[in-house]
């Protein structure tokens, strides 16, 4: 499962935890202007926009995980399974297959708005990328500075929300967390008063009473709670350092630890945390094994190149001796 955001603080910045069992050999990949998409169905574009974000690169096609262009649109795929319904090809549709949806919309897309004007005809394909990596059931959220929307295939068709919250989780279907949003309204950062009952001396005995009742655990629906109530309630400076920082903060409110969420084939948990700066294009992330912020320039790579900069993560935790 996944927690992915959109936050605004100076600039704008979007991320996300990817939480599985297992890791895909994913790295940080940055692809420049002329690097050849051939889709499944849309044909070959040789001159789009740059992107930087997360990837499993097979067979030299960056599968995204999360990715920003160089106008700031980013993109994040979570899973979404038992809901995602993919279709076979539709005539006079744009057919994309759901590995290609970042890279697509990423391509050609400057903004939020040019987005929507995609959707509209668009046909989410039912392809597999190869034998051995079928499609992901996946559902999207899709940031840029000033708007947030989560796109859903669902058997109904193609569903577009916009996100007044600025964050995404997995199942269910994102009405269903935005009406438990109403179960919460009363929480708050302040202490409580006593509304109970007021004749009776209740008094609080510890900081942080106001929030009691805010979801603790890892499911998908509390971590969608958590993350809005931490991101809504969210206070720190402008500068780069602080604002990386307190992205970084908001999503370990919701990370996942190796022992808590048992699953098939061992434990699911934060295999890696993302945050770029979508105006500067740079990317940081930590991963389980390291919580050091690791950075990658976009801009510092040959933008108008061909070939992609592919960067392994680092793994191994960085420690800094004082003495």
């Amino acid at each position: 499962m996944c927690t992915a955001l959109s936050f605004l603080s100076g600039d704008h910045y979007f991320g996300r935890n990817l939480d599985y069992e297992f890791a895909y050999n994913q790295c940080v990949t940055v692809t420049p202007r002329h690097f050849p998409f051939a889709f499944r169905e849309m044909g070959e574009l040789r001159e789009h926009y740059a992107m930087i974000g997360m990837a499993f690169v097979q067979q030299n096609t960056p599968l995204y995980y999360d990715a920003t262009n160089e106008k700031g649109l980013s993109v994040a795929g979570l899973n979404f399974p038992g809901n995602a319904a993919y279709l076979p090809h539709r005539p006079g549709a744009d057919n994309v297959a759901s590995f290609e949806f970042i890279p697509y919309l990423l391509a050609s897309c400057d903004s939020v708005a040019a987005v929507r004007k995609k959707l509209a005809n668009m046909s989410l394909l039912a392809a597999d990328f190869s034998e051995q990596l079928p499609a992901s059931p996946l559902h999207w959220l899709i940031a840029d500075r000033t708007e947030c929307l989560v796109v859903e295939p669902v058997a109904e068709g193609l569903k577009v929300y916009d996100n007044p919250v600025g964050v995404l989780t997995n199942n269910p279907v994102f009405p269903y967390h935005m009406t438990r949003l109403n179960d919460f309204m009363a929480l708050s950062p302040a202490d409580p008063d006593n509304r109970f009952a007021p004749a009776l001396p209740l008094a609080r005995y510890s900081r942080g009473m106001g929030g009691l009742g805010l979801p603790g655990d890892l499911s998908s629906s509390s971590r969608f709670i958590k993350a809005a109530f931490t991101l809504a309630n969210s206070r720190c400076g402008e500068s780069e350092e602080e604002s990386v920082s307190q992205f970084f903060h908001i999503l370990a409110s919701v990370a996942q630890q190796k022992g808590c969420c048992k699953v098939e084939n061992g434990y699911e948990y934060t295999i890696y945390s993302s945050c770029c700066n979508t105006a500067r294009g740079i990317y940081y992330y930590t991963t389980y094994e390291n919580s050091q912020i690791t950075a990658v320039d976009m801009h510092r790579e040959a933008l108008d190149g061909e070939d992609l900069a592919v960067y392994p993560l680092r793994s191994g935790q960085q420690i800094f001796f004082q003495n």
